[in-house]
């Protein structure tokens, strides 16, 4: 498995533990969580500049010392992510129909056809046409919040309704969705992180924890969104979906509670009632 990248393990760090510490964290503490991951602190450092510049971290100078904070437009990404990542995802019911993502983007804008293609990807649409995008019904919320939230609501059409003819259904979403890429993303997080789940005792020491928990965090959060959650009817026969999840959930049970009282103990900070999140 490819190494997290320093950026996305500090998206993790912030997401699951920094929010509910009152959403700041000194730059001294961060580089020492990340020091645990085995991460370099001029890489550390390195990352929280690009995030600085994204407007994904904000500096914030206190007494205790100089520290970044969420940017005030990362909270819905966040919540967005919540909901994803630790929602249940049970397949779709075919009955509930699909959401379809029509769009028509300029030459002159076509930075913008990119970016419709890159951000429906991500949430787990499959491509049926040239402009034309679709995933189970239940994604329109998300949607609709990450292209009102993007502003790039002003070149798509959705729509919601029913397949009604003519290929065999199954056959055709196997071509809008890549399900291998899919696949092996699961195989590849349960091959790494799944073992875990017989060797880890059932009251793991906070630093043993936090060490194990960010980089599977890190690795299963991507999963939730290239897997929308098709109807059971439509996937193939042996989909690892559940088998990933199951690892998962039960990994989440015993390394969140203790990473979180770690991240307490590094930076002093408290964190307040836990979210009703579990997987």
């Amino acid at each position: 498995m490819a190494e997290s990248r320093p950026s996305a393990l500090i998206g993790t760090v912030y997401g699951e533990f920094v929010r509910r510490l009152g959403g700041w964290v000194p730059v001294s503490d961060l580089v020492t969580l990340l020091a645990e991951l085995e991460v370099p602190g001029p890489a550390v450092r390195s990352a929280i500049s690009r995030l600085k510049k994204a407007g994904t971290l904000v500096q914030e100078r206190r007494p205790a010392g100089t520290g970044y904070r969420l940017g005030p437009a990362m909270g819905p990404v966040f919540d967005e992510g919540d909901r994803r990542i630790f929602g249940s995802l049970e397949p779709a019911r075919l009955a509930d129909g699909w959401v379809i993502a029509v769009f028509s983007v300029p030459e002159s804008e076509r930075a913008h056809r990119h970016q419709l293609r890159s951000r429906l990807s991500w949430l787990g649409f499959g491509n049926a046409a040239p402009g034309v995008w679709l995933a189970p019904a239940r994604l329109l919320p998300d949607a609709r919040r990450m292209l009102e939230r993007t502003g790039l609501n002003a070149y798509v059409h959705l729509f919601t309704g029913e397949y009604a003819a003519f290929a065999e259904l199954r056959t055709a979403v196997g071509s809008w969705w890549d399900f291998p890429a899919i696949e092996a993303q699961y195989a590849e997080f349960v091959e790494t992180h799944g073992p875990l789940v017989a060797e880890l005792p059932t009251d793991p020491e906070p630093a043993t924890a936090f060490r194990a928990y960010v980089p599977l965090l890190t690795q299963w959060r991507r999963l939730p969104y290239r897997d929308p959650g098709l109807p059971v009817e439509l996937l193939p026969a042996d989909w690892n979906a559940a088998v990933a999840r199951r690892a998962f959930a039960e990994l989440h049970r015993l390394l969140a509670g203790p990473s979180l009282r770690h991240v307490e103990q590094v930076t002093g900070l408290s964190a307040g009632p836990a979210p009703d999140r579990e997987p």
